[in-house]
């Protein structure tokens, strides 16, 4: 009877707990895991099936799951593996059959597969789906996930990738804040390659992808920066997934570029704006632009004499132009390209003040 009593005792204590202590430090106090079992052999293979969500109005769904996923497979000391899925791939047969191990994919999807399990929500949307006989990672995850859930670090994550990042609409609420991206701090370590303000670069990422790190173009520009496949091999990045990765390599060709400016009569402006144009339509096609403009007589060290002779370059004729290797340029993107950053640079500079 001693012992009932004891043990009804503890139980009362432990939810009086619960009530007691703030939520985000409820996880201290919450039943570990035994994750030595979970997910034991090799890495963890991730797809992240949320869409894309440069133009969402509700949050970064991919880029909070893979931070997350990342939390987690820290936790249980595992390697891990992440990928985005790819338009006409069946990932739900791909985690049947086990080629896969965590797909995440929003919460309110009906799967009509008994071979199939879902965890608890990790977001206002998502939740993570497993095969239905892996019950020991299951419980794993959702302890993992009850234990996460609510704490400072995991607040601070949902925060990062559920804010509202326009600088245009933040700017007419007169929102000011030292945040202005969910990637501030590897923004600010990475612009210093470039001698920039780190609110610049910020705003080359914005236009990119919208801190979107599961966009991608017709032509394969990936992630963040939109980094083409061949010039993250140029600079030896392997994954574009990865936010940091693909900043390194966006910042090192921006880098790069930039330094072919450096050489010559430019104005730091005009420096930035020739690198933005370059790296918007590649150095071949604003090299034949500075040659255009010099043929014209007009200054190619300024970005807007090079404005003014675009249009007579989206004649056919220079398709078959010796002195012009790329042939006709339409340009409108590129001059939009650099005009727009510039906008959203100066926004961020009045929302962030101080750099």
């Amino acid at each position: 009877m001693d012992n009932k009593i004891q043990s009804l005792t503890c139980i009362i204590l432990v939810i009086a707990l619960l009530f007691v202590i703030p939520s985000e430090e409820r996880g201290l106090f919450l039943e570990k895991a035994d994750t030595s079992r979970a997910f034991a052999e090799g890495e963890i293979e991730c797809v992240i099936d949320t869409g894309s969500d440069m133009y969402s109005r509700h949050g970064l769904k991919a880029g909070f799951n893979y931070e997350l996923l990342k939390e987690y497979a820290s936790e249980i000391g595992c390697k891990i593996n992440i990928t985005t899925a790819k338009d006409g791939e069946d990932y739900l047969d791909s985690l049947s059959c086990g080629a896969i191990d965590i797909l995440v994919r929003v919460a309110s999807d009906s799967l009509d597969n008994p071979l199939i399990r879902k965890s608890r929500n990790v977001d206002y949307y998502c939740a993570w789906f497993l095969r239905a006989d892996r019950n020991a990672e299951m419980k794993d995850i959702n302890l993992w996930l009850n234990s996460f859930i609510g704490t400072r670090d995991y607040n601070d994550l949902r925060n990062r990738f559920y804010s509202q990042y326009d600088p245009f609409k933040r700017l007419a609420r007169g929102s000011l804040s030292c945040r202005i991206s969910p990637y501030d701090k590897l923004i600010r370590k990475h612009a210093s390659e470039l001698g920039w303000d780190w609110r610049l670069l910020a705003a080359i990422i914005y236009q990119e992808s919208r801190y979107s790190i599961n966009t991608s173009s017709s032509r394969g520009a990936t992630g963040l920066m939109q980094v083409l496949p061949a010039t993250a091999e140029y600079y030896g990045i392997t994954d574009l997934l990865d936010p940091e990765q693909n900043i390194i390599a966006g910042t090192k060709h921006l880098a790069r570029i930039q330094k072919r400016f450096s050489s010559e009569d430019f104005s730091e402006e005009e420096r930035i704006n020739f690198t933005l144009a370059s790296y918007n339509a590649g150095e071949r096609r604003i090299t034949d632009c500075r040659i255009f403009a010099g043929m014209q007589e007009l200054d190619n060290t300024r970005w807007e004499e090079i404005v003014k002779i675009i249009p007579s370059m989206r004649k056919y004729s220079f398709t078959y132009n010796d002195t012009l290797r790329s042939g006709r340029f339409r340009g409108t993107e590129t001059i939009n390209y650099v005009s727009k950053i510039m906008d959203i640079y100066n926004a961020f500079c009045e929302i962030c003040p101080e750099a």
